[in-house]
């Protein structure tokens, strides 16, 4: 164990953390154990309806129905290894096929392009590949459904990861933080499971192990970063560069022998140091407008690393106090943005250097990126509310 931790420290050109997190305190996990947080449960899950546009019973019933097949079938939310991120088995029609012949042979680079192929296909946005390091997977799971926190592993061997990035929708997510936003959202996590699940169950049909899991089992942007899918930023979140922070991430452990994807930074950590619109735009207040640090606010960070932290107690009270999930900081991010000529080319420049960033940065400003976009639009509304 300890010459493959050398070996894939190694290929990670970005600060690993020193311990392994325990999942029990992740914020929304505290929400349910937390005597002191449960409120914030309490009150996000709270329903009031209200007249206006993205607050309406369709607004909620909208938002409800994205989830459906994650809160249903999925399950990443609540527990590991359940669902439709259960780690073992295939289809009653598939075990004639799996269970006969010897493993597919090919070589990792031509698997790789394969399985890149196959996610897409199933409807992956983006999709890379990298080793796992320890640390990155959670010391111990806490159980939603039993409220238990016991300790988890990856079976021994599935080394690989392979990362998925899915695009939500542009004018939903811009029209945070109602539920029309939240729907977008939503709808990111039912494709989750179903996208992982069947690479992975593609991947047992080739003769070997995979583990689907969406927010479950480890963290999932440091593995996307490791796979070249994008930068860590200010907010917290991974930031690739087509879309943005706007995707959602899973990933399928595999020992299935893979070539690995190199981390492919493009600009965003020095960026973030000169923008600070999500830091200034989150209600909360969440987002640290400093520099960056080595100690996260709360118990819920992973501290150690030199970067921002975000203070998941108060990003969450606002979810709480608006009973809708926010995404004010994917929004108003310049790097959320549609595709455009103009915009490809503002990040090529921003690739190679950081002298303009200042002048991009205010520019995105005059130009009006970053403000809501009314859920009137997405629904066809005339209504001046």
């Amino acid at each position: 164990m300890e010459s493959t931790e050398r070996h894939q420290k190694s290929e990670i050109p970005f600060p690993v953390p020193t311990y392994r997190f325990n999942q029990r305190n992740e914020m929304f996990k505290r929400g349910v154990w937390d005597e002191k947080k449960r409120y914030l449960l309490k009150g996000f899950s709270e329903v009031r309806y209200q007249d206006k546009m993205g607050y309406r019973k369709i607004d909620y019933a909208f938002r409800n129905a994205s989830w459906a097949l994650e809160w249903k079938y999925g399950m990443g939310n609540a527990r590991s290894n359940f669902g439709l991120y259960e780690w073992e088995g295939v289809p009653q029609r598939m075990r004639p096929y799996v269970e006969s012949g010897d493993p597919v042979k090919e070589s990792p680079e031509e698997m790789s392009r394969i399985i890149k192929k196959v996610a897409q296909f199933y409807g992956a946005s983006l999709v890379g590949i990298c080793s796992v390091h320890p640390n990155w997977i959670y010391s111990h799971e806490f159980n939603v459904m039993t409220r238990e926190t016991y300790p988890i592993e990856i079976p021994e061997g599935c080394n690989r990861a392979v990362v998925m990035a899915l695009e939500m929708d542009y004018d939903a997510i811009c029209s945070s933080p109602t539920g029309v936003a939240a729907g977008a959202t939503g709808l990111g996590y039912s494709k989750m499971a179903f996208v992982a699940n069947m690479v992975a169950t593609f991947i047992r049909g080739l003769g070997y192990r995979a583990i689907p899991a969406g927010n479950d089992t480890a963290l999932s942007i440091p593995l996307a970063m490791a796979a070249g899918l994008g930068e860590g930023s200010r907010m917290g979140l991974l930031v690739t560069e087509k879309f943005g922070p706007r995707v959602r991430l899973c990933k399928v452990f595999t020992d299935l022998p893979l070539q690995v994807d190199a981390y492919r930074p493009f600009g965003v950590m020095e960026y973030c140091k000169t923008c600070k619109k999500c830091a200034i735009q989150c209600p909360s207040q969440a987002i640290p407008r400093g520099g960056m640090t080595t100690e996260g606010p709360t118990i819920s960070n992973q501290s150690g690393i030199l970067k921002w932290y975000v203070d998941g107690e108060k990003c969450y009270s606002f979810w709480a106090k608006n009973r809708m999930d926010c995404a004010h900081c994917i929004r108003v991010c310049p790097f959320n943005k549609a595709p455009g000529i103009i915009h490809d080319a503002v990040r090529v420049v921003i690739k190679k250097t950081n002298l303009f960033n200042s002048l991009f940065d205010r520019i995105d400003t005059l130009l009006g990126y970053g403000r809501p976009i009314r859920p009137e639009k997405f629904w066809g509304s005339n209504s001046e509310e």
